[in-house]
């Protein structure tokens, strides 16, 4: 367990992500500079009372829900809305985002969703590559999706509710099938990637991963992910620090230096 500060940071980290916000948008809400909400982010300053209210206020929690690590994740695709009967962390993903996700994930599945290695676990950790992929290079996000680190890999929180959505509006179908004994889901495209929703560069990104990665099998990607400086450097089952890709002082780790996998 870490320090209060670094809890506390770990916390802001996760809300900040889950709701789409940059370092400099929280440093605007409490008056400081982007360097000082890296530094309580990564539990190096600490998280005045009077900051910790105005965030809270700002962001419409509680404070206890903001310091209560416990809560769980609810994804919410805006306009749509959920019940729920206690209070959660929500990640409202705005239609624009949803659609980049839509559109991203069609253009995947044209290329390579018919190889018999590409299932969901694949996907997953496709879209996690392309997504800090293009975010190290630009310092902007791509997708954007909210990534969890658990034992599998990086696991992105809105795959399946969108997956949902595009399977009943008939982006896509779902195809259970087996590959190499095990069980697998796979997914086809039903319709053509609306490629004007992508810039040039998140095309690039987008084909330069699938040349790397996409003829690795579940089980490789999933321990190639492991060695990604950004996992390395989140807790169990937290939510993975966009920023983190720029963290050099892991070890056993690497950043987009591997050979293609033929």
């Amino acid at each position: 367990m870490g320090s209060f500060d670094e809890n506390l940071g770990g916390r802001l980290r996760d809300i900040r992500q889950a709701r789409g916000l940059n370092q400099a948008q929280i440093a605007e809400m409490i008056d400081v500079k982007r360097s000082t909400v890296s530094q309580i982010e990564r539990g190096k300053r600490a998280l005045a009372a009077r900051e910790l209210a105005r965030l809270a206020d700002a962001l419409g929690i509680t404070t206890d829900s903001f310091i209560d690590s416990g809560k769980e994740i609810d994804v919410v695709l805006e306009p749509q809305t959920t019940k729920y009967g206690k209070e959660q962390l929500r990640i409202n993903v705005p239609q624009k985002n949803v659609r980049k996700f839509k559109e991203v994930l069609l253009y995947l599945l044209e290329q390579v969703g018919s190889r018999p290695n590409v299932g969901e676990t694949v996907l997953y950790k496709l879209l996690y590559f392309i997504d800090f992929d293009f975010y190290e290079k630009y310092e902007e996000q791509l997708i954007g999706a909210t990534y969890i680190k658990n034992k599998f890999g990086p696991t992105p929180v809105e795959f399946g509710e969108i997956v949902k959505q595009m399977i009943r509006d008939e982006d896509i179908e779902k195809v259970e099938s087996k590959y190499h004994s095990h069980h697998q889901k796979k997914y086809l495209p039903r319709r053509d990637a609306d490629l004007e929703v992508l810039k040039a560069s998140e095309i690039k990104t987008i084909d330069d991963v699938i040349c790397r990665l996409a003829r690795m099998d579940a089980a490789t990607i999933s321990r190639y992910s492991h060695k990604d400086i950004p996992w390395l450097t989140t807790e169990n089952n937290g939510i993975i620090n966009y920023e983190s890709v720029f963290y050099r002082n892991a070890p056993y780790s690497q950043r987009n230096y591997a050979e293609p996998v033929q």
